[in-house]
This record gives structure tokens, C-alpha cells and sequence, in this order.
């Protein structure tokens, strides 16, 4: 992040990192001076149980990460868990068709910026476009995390780990205003100190403003909003769970993600509405997966972690998603996203 706001904390553990969250879509000659809305909201909508529905690729992709690969770990249900198809209200949300997608992005580079959310994203979206190109090969180069390559289609995929736009586990408990967070700008603390959220507020400006001056408007850029979690019964160091066989109901949502609840699972709506007001009037697009994310409280890897006495030394991961899975979704919505701004544009 920039150097000259930065919030003075401790090392990261699991939340603040999802702020990060930037993709940046090199687009060559392509001219993008503003965000163009699509004629559908792809983001509101609800999730149809489709019984002839089958994952694009399996647990044999060689990007897979071993936590995730949720087939190969035997997860239960996971026939159920991809069977599950998510209908926007007033369009239908085509699936990606791979070759189409790489054939649109010949020649051009794609760039993914963020925590092991990202990673989880970025995962999904090289096993599905190696349908495509199954000579895709893992890419590495000094200054990124990994990536691919797709030769048929001249077509790199970059991934740029950053977990530290501020080093420690967020949550509300753990900065009582006795002891509030220091923010420094230009070398110097603000003072007199400001609040958690304010800061944040701080922060995220500083990094828009420092996107768009770093970043041309040829190059096509979107912020995906947080993506929600589902502990049930207690935080991931507090016995909390997810082991549910269904999607969770409409009326339920707000149980699980209204702050005014003060449920372990709140602060994705929070940090949603500081990071919407943020982005309000620049050419960087929302992608909101938040909400038709809420719904899958059946879609973590849970217990099924792919390493023996994992769950015992961390807890169950009910934050991450398995794969293939949820995110195959965000793909298809990203790609109908990408295909729309190239056509307006």
C-alpha cells in the first residue's frame, strides 16, 4: 500500500487482509474512462437447486491448493454443494465458457492483488479457464506470488499476495478505546487518535486515490466486497463450526450479517458500506459477492482440511471455500462483468 498512511499494528492473522482486494485487468489498447453498469444487477438473487449441474474441472487441476481441493479431501455433499445455481432476479447469468473468455483476453494480462481470499478466487478461475488450455502452466516471477500461463491464448494470470494493508486480526473486541490504533500520515501519528473505523475510512481513500493516479483508465479494475463467513456457535479459535447440508435461507441472512446483531460474522456488511462509500464517483467497479455468498453456509471446507489434526491446531474453516465451488460462481459473474465492460467500452 502507499507509504504515506499506514495504521501501526501488530502481524496479521486472518481478517484484515480481505480489504485488500483489488484485480487489475491489463486491457492493452482497450479505453475505459468510466465504469459502465451492466443492465442487471448479477449480484441480487437467489440460489435454485439444479441436480444436472457439474463443477467445469476436478480434483486433479494442478492449481489447486490441498485445503481447498475439497474432492479430493472427500468432503461430504460436495455432489449438492456444486448442484446449487445462482439465478439473478431480472437476467440469466450464462457460465463462463473458457475458450470464449481466453480468446477475448488474447494477448493480455490479468492481475489479482490480495490475501488467500484472492487466492481462493484465483484458484477457481485457472482450474476453470484450463478447460480451455490444458497445456496451462504455473507461472512465477520476482515481485508476484504465482500465477499461469496460457499458451494458446498468449494469456498470463498473475497473483500478488498482500496481507498486510494493516498487520493484525480485526474485530471490535480487540481495540477497546483505551487502547485505540495509532494511524500515521506522512511519517507523522495522527492526533488525536482516531477510531477503528475512521482510520479504516482513512486508509481505503488513501489506496483508491492511490490506485487511480498508478493505474491508467485502459486498465479495467474492480474491488471485490468482502466475502462472508459462517462460524456457528463461536469465533475459528472458539470451537465455531459450519458443518450445515444446505444453503441458509433469506429470512436467515440477517440473523448471521446484520452488525446490529453482533454476531461473530458482522463485519462483512460494516467494512462493505466504508469501502462502497470509498469507491462512490471512481472508475473502480464493485464486486459484490457478498450477499449471494451469505447464503452458503454449506460450501466451507469445514473439517474436511486435507491434513491430518488440522482441524485440532486450527479449528474448522468455515472462511474459506471449497473448490470447485462457491467461487466458480464469482468467475462466471467476473467474466459477464469483463465481457461487458469490453462491449460498452
Amino acid at each position: 500500500m502507499p507509504p504515506k498512511l499506514i495504521s501501526h499494528l501488530f502481524p496479521c492473522l486472518i481478517f484484515v487482509t480481505l480489504l485488500l482486494l483489488t484485480l487489475y485487468f491489463n486491457l492493452l489498447s482497450h479505453t475505459q474512462p468510466s465504469s459502465p453498469s451492466p443492465p442487471c444487477n448479477l449480484f441480487k438473487g437467489k440460489w435454485v437447486l439444479d441436480p444436472t449441474r457439474q463443477p467445469l474441472y476436478n480434483h486433479t487441476c494442478p492449481f489447486h491448493r490441498n485445503a481447498w481441493n475439497c474432492l479430493k479431501s472427500q468432503r461430504q455433499n460436495m455432489g449438492l454443494i456444486n448442484s446449487w445455481k445462482w439465478v439473478p432476479e431480472s437476467c440469466t447469468l450464462p457460465r463462463v465458457d473458457p475458450t470464449r473468455f481466453l480468446g477475448l483476453m488474447r494477448n493480455r494480462n490479468i492481475g489479482f492483488v490480495g490475501d488467500s481470499l484472492n487466492e481462493n478466487f484465483l484458484v477457481s478461475f485457472l482450474c476453470v479457464l484450463r478447460v480451455a488450455d490444458m497445456g496451462a502452466k504455473k507461472w512465477k516471477r520476482k515481485g508476484a506470488w504465482k500465477g499461469a500461463y496460457f499458451p494458446k491464448f498468449n494469456v498470463t494470470v498473475a497473483y500478488h499476495r498482500a496481507v498486510l494493508l494493516a498487520k493484525y486480526k480485526w474485530g471490535y473486541d480487540k481495540f477497546p478505546k483505551e487502547r485505540p490504533l495509532v494511524f500515521y500520515h506522512a511519517g507523522q501519528p495522527i492526533s488525536p487518535p482516531l477510531e477503528m473505523l475512521d482510520g479504516l475510512k482513512l486508509v481505503l481513500e488513501n489506496m483508491v486515490s492511490y490506485i487511480q493516479k498508478k493505474f491508467p483508465s485502459k486498465t479495467l479494475k474492480f474491488w471485490r466486497l468482502q466475502s462472508p463467513r459462517h462460524f456457528y456457535g463461536g469465533e475459528w479459535n472458539q470451537n465455531g463450526s459450519c458443518l450445515f447440508n444446505e444453503p441458509l435461507k433469506e429470512s436467515q441472512l440477517d440473523l448471521w450479517f446484520d452488525p446490529s446483531n453482533n454476531g461473530v460474522n458482522k463485519e462483512a456488511r460494516y467494512l462493505n458500506h466504508l469501502i462502497e462509500e470509498v469507491l462512490r464517483g471512481t472508475e473502480i467497479q464493485r464486486l459484490d459477492l457478498t450477499h449471494l455468498s451469505e447464503f452458503r453456509a454449506d460450501a466451507h471446507p469445514a473439517i474436511w482440511l486435507g491434513k491430518k489434526d488440522a482441524v485440532a491446531i486450527w479449528g474448522q474453516d468455515c472462511m474459506h471455500w471449497c473448490l470447485p465451488g462457491v467461487p466458480d460462481t464469482w468467475v462466471d459473474i467476473l467474466s459477464e462483468l469483463i465481457h461487458y465492460s469490453l462491449e460498452t467500452g
